[in-house]
């Protein structure tokens, strides 16, 4: 999920940068075109999980599915009895055989699954598929009559190649004439840049005979009609009319629409336009080399037969040379608008059609043009258009706000993404949907009869059956939504007897609907308890394990529930982190001094431990200090209930690795499409140049390690995130846990590369023994710290200030007017002893200048510290600018002047603004103050007008020397 970072943010810059917009519930009964309907009307409901590499699905009126797997399995989804089960197995190919004679999984398998438009009357499923024996994939049709699949008519062959892996295709859709589109992948070998090598017995690694020749399906969109008795017509307007010369009819095949493809994937028409839009997986290099540009994915929109320009072009035209692999040089790049193919693996025309232009594309990286992408694994799948008027009296048809717009997804990345597109068809803006569901591995995407969205979820193993398979059913309600249930206890346990007070605290009814409150206790054996007030309070004298569930329900009789589970005759432990010093920040030149308490009612304490034996030894406590790069998000670990165990020390790593694209390709101990995580571990296990090796592994990516498989780079990804996951891949094999002392003194390492402006978790848990029969519970502490340098987006409390972006990624900064503060909540200022701001007042902005006030606990709370920031002089010639600094220690304001305070006494610094190495900070004394207190930073000048900006605030530092 996308949980806001734990350091607030204030209205203003979430407004500024739009991460507000379409946060507002509505509970008008059906949205307003403009309106972004809210996230709660969305309902994933699975339908059907346990599946084994699903590849397509299609969906019945009635709300019957079809599904088919990669291995041969077609499968029928009864929503009468929601269960699953098998119609028919296909025989397929699922391996090709490599030059050493190895044979390995391919691609390859049923990979294609369609309705005939009449299928109500004439039952005929289509279904394309790599044939057992033969090196051909196939596009057949079926009956299918009472849950039986029977007399198979081939319509159509597509020869291929099994000497190397990849990419096939499958994708179907039909447009109104009764047209019925496949994309067929080029099927040839899979290298980071494009394949055209033209050195005999090479043919297979050269897609210039592939998706660059007019003479061959690979690489293509076909368009057919199929007729009644199992052939097929060419319509008109393919590529490739029938009115070619006749000279070249020879080299050409009528039935592509558009060629130039490396994997085109799912495949959908706009019913409104009739354009084609699909997804493009594009090639696997990090960056721009000699033998060509970085990999782009490519999510595509065809208006007319054309050519898309692979194996010669990526993207926006990014040119691939051929590659002369016999003197080991890339030849010149070739012309985009006069394309020739000259490879003596071409059996087709030399003379091709100029390349169309891509519509969306993206790299590995972050893609400036289309930033809501992200980065990282990348496998462009596609995805319907929405129009309402497809659907014939649908149940829950989608709101009106996505008439018209491109519902598209990615296979590695999981967002689902709603894309505009102008009247004339041209790209608009992206936006994303629903982005608390987070398909795992969305393999095929549609809308159903009743207007539902339908997501098929690979799941996270590659080659082989995963338990997340499944296929969800987006259901949108346009009406009355289920209440949001939040049951919580106010303690996990204890011994009997003890009371607890149940809570509901967070429950809500996105409608604004009165709420009622139902509890039901539970346990093995026992008398069912019930409380029908939101917190009742709960005796427990028996031992046991309880489960309170509570109902929530409204007016309109929609209810939603949630348990939490208490263990009564067991008292849980008790655990605290201590900390010498300052408790909210950490600094990277000072030891973190640390102590680790732990009480057990049952088991004893920590503390006594060496002094009796039956405490709590020190083994049995877990410790991590973690450092995390800026930006990461603790809610799941903060959320996360772990047992004390390896995953207690890497916490911070699994959390990494869950919202990464790691899980797409690695599993903890079994191998999927790259090797496991232990098997890295054993591999590199007592060889200390490893860490960093495999740091730099993932974010540039690679391959020949492991064989075929290349490791997708992931340039945005933080040296730290990446050393963090690293540690614990390599420390994954062991047994036995291994944590920091439950006392000591941690240097703090920032990792190579950081940009060092990240937190540190501190981290301790516990697991007691059971007691008899009752099981054990787990308590842990967390203590976040702060970097010192904080950004004033980040403050909690806002007033007569504005956010800004200040381009060219460099961050944000504030803009001051008078009167005007920020303040941060419960910051503890032991040992700190000055700030250290990046501030300006520049003419050219229309800056007057002014005070900052240091204050604590309210904007006129006691005064620790100020400084003037003056409007910057125009420099002479060669000369730096400059900027002046009044630093306090204490003292009363006075509203005087400019509305700089009047302390006792003062000092003045004149100190350039800037120097080749970027701003210098101006320092602020403060004066000295111990514990946690809220801090604001006051603007004042009361020359000033309402309109007129005091100064540009970008970053402050709380130090805890002066320098």
């Amino acid at each position: 999920m996308n949980y806001k970072d734990y350091l607030p943010k204030p209205l203003s810059i979430l407004l500024n940068t739009g991460l507000l917009i379409g946060l507002v519930s509505f509970t008008i009964q059906d949205n307003p075109k403009d309106q972004k309907p809210d996230e709660s009307r969305f309902t994933p409901v699975v339908i059907a999980e346990n599946l084994d590499e699903p590849m397509v699905f299609e969906v019945l009126k009635d709300g019957t599915a079809y599904i088919i797997e990669r291995k041969g399995a077609f499968k029928k989804y009864d929503p009468a009895t929601k269960t699953v089960n098998l119609i028919a197995t296909i025989p397929v190919n699922t391996k090709y055989t490599s030059a050493e004679g190895v044979s390995r999984e391919a691609e390859e398998g049923l990979m294609g699954l369609s309705l005939d438009p009449n299928f109500d009357k004439n039952h005929w499923v289509y279904l394309y598929y790599a044939h057992p024996t033969e090196k051909k994939h196939i596009l057949t049709r079926w009956n299918l009559v009472d849950d039986k699949l029977s007399s198979e008519k081939v319509v159509l062959e597509v020869t291929t190649q099994r000497e190397v892996c990849c990419h096939t295709g499958g994708g179907m859709t039909w447009d109104k004439a009764g047209n019925l589109y496949l994309t067929v992948g080029n099927n040839t070998g899979n290298q980071q840049a494009a394949q055209t090598d033209e050195r005999p017995g090479r043919a297979s690694w050269d897609d210039q005979g592939h998706a660059g020749n007019t003479n061959d399906l690979r690489g293509k969109i076909l368009r057919i009609h199929p007729e009644a008795d199992g052939s097929y017509t060419i319509p008109e307007g393919n590529l490739y009319p029938k009115g070619t010369d006749p000279s070249d009819r020879a080299k050409t095949r009528p039935e592509i629409y558009s060629m130039g493809h490396r994997n085109p994937w799912r495949i959908s028409i706009d019913s409104k336009t009739g354009f084609l839009y699909w997804g493009e997986v594009g090639p696997d290099a990090g960056e721009d080399t000699e033998i060509g540009p970085r990999g782009y994915d490519e999510l595509n929109q065809g208006r007319k037969p054309g050519n898309f320009g692979w194996p010669w072009f990526v993207g926006n035209d990014q040119a691939f040379p051929v590659f002369d692999y016999a003197t080991n040089k890339p030849l010149d790049k070739k012309d985009p608008k006069k394309l020739v193919n000259n490879s003596p693996n071409n059996t087709g025309l030399t003379e091709l059609p100029p390349v169309a232009p891509s519509f969306i594309y993206y790299p590995y990286g972050i893609s400036e043009k289309f930033p809501l992408v992200g980065s990282g694994s990348r496998s462009a799948t596609g995805g319907p258009i929405y129009h309402r008027s497809d659907f014939k009296d649908p149940k829950r048809p989608w709101p009106a706000y996505y008439e018209g717009k491109w519902i598209a997804t990615d296979f590695s990345r999981g967002w689902i993404m709603a894309i505009t597109m102008d009247e004339n068809g041209d790209y608009k803006s992206m936006e994303r949907v629903l982005p608390n569901y987070r398909p795992v591995e969305p393999i095929d995407m549609k809308f159903g009869p009743d207007g539902d969205l339908y997501t098929l979820e690979y799941g996270s193993n590659w080659f082989r059956k995963s338990d997340n398979s499944r296929l969800v059913r987006l259901e949108y309600n346009g009406g009355n939504r289920k209440p949001l249930v939040q049951a919580a206890a106010s303690k996990k346990g204890g011994t009997v007897p003890f009371q607890i007070t149940l809570s509901s605290e967070g429950s809500k009814d996105f409608d604004g609907d009165a709420l009622k409150y139902q509890w039901k206790v539970t346990s093995a054996g026992g008398a069912a308890r019930s409380f029908t007030t939101a917190n009742p309070t709960v005796t427990f004298d028996k031992p046991g394990v309880y489960t309170a569930t509570l109902t929530v329900s409204d007016p309109k009789g929609a209810s939603n529930s949630q348990s939490v589970k208490i263990i009564a005759g067991n008292e849980p432990p008790v655990v605290a982190v201590n900390l010498t010093g300052n408790k909210s920040f950490f600094f990277p030149d000072k030891p973190i001094q640390y102590a680790v308490q732990v009480t057990d009612k049952e088991d004893g304490s920590l503390a006594k431990a060496n002094a009796a034996p039956g405490q709590i030894s020190p083994s049995r406590v877990a410790i991590s200090i973690d450092y995390t790069s800026e930006g990461f998000d603790y809610a799941e670990v903060i959320q996360s209930q772990r047992s004390v165990d390896a995953s207690t020390q890497f916490a911070v790593a699994q959390t990494l690795i869950g919202q990464s694209d790691c899980k797409v390709c690695h599993q903890v101990a079994t191998k999927s499409v790259g090797p496991s995580f232990h098997d890295i571990a054993n591999r590199y296990k007592g060889k200390s140049e490893a860490s960093g090796q495999l740091v730099k592994k993932i974010i540039n990516g690679g391959g020949g390690v492991w064989g075929e498989v290349v490791m997708p780079a992931h340039p945005a990804m933080s040296a730290g995130d990446a050393a963090a996951i690293v540690k614990y891949i390599l420390n994954s094999t062991e047994k036995t846990l291994s944590t920091l002392p439950t006392q000591g003194s941690y240097a703090l390492k920032i990792p190579e590369g950081d940009n060092g402006k990240g937190t540190v978790l501190v981290r301790a848990a516990y697991t007691d023994r059971p007691v008899k029969t009752i099981p054990s519970q787990t308590s842990e502490s967390q203590l976040i710290l702060r970097n010192p340098e904080v950004s004033p987006a980040d403050a909690e409390v806002t007033k007569g200030v504005d956010i800004k972006a200040r381009g060219m990624g460099t961050g944000v900064s504030l803009v001051a007017f008078s009167k005007g503060y920020i303040g941060y909540k419960k910051l503890d200022l032991t040992d700190i002893k000055q700030l250290e701001l990046i501030a300006s007042a520049q003419k050219r902005d229309g800056s007057v200048g002014g005070t900052i006030e240091i204050r604590l606990d309210s904007p006129t709370g006691d005064l620790i510290g100020q400084t003037v920031v003056e409007v910057a002089q125009p420099r002479a010639p060669g000369a730096a600018p400059t900027a002046t600094a009044i630093q306090t220690a204490g003292g009363n304001a006075s509203t005087a002047g400019t509305g700089a305070a009047t302390p006792p006494k003062s000092t003045t610094a004149v100190a350039p603004s800037y120097t080749p190495r970027g701003p210098v900070p101006l320092k602020v004394a403060l004066k000295e103050t111990n514990g946690v207190h809220d801090v604001y930073l006051v603007f004042k000048n009361d020359q000033a007008k309402a309109i007129e900006p005091l100064l540009s605030l970008v970053s402050i530092k709380f130090s805890p020397v002066e320098k």
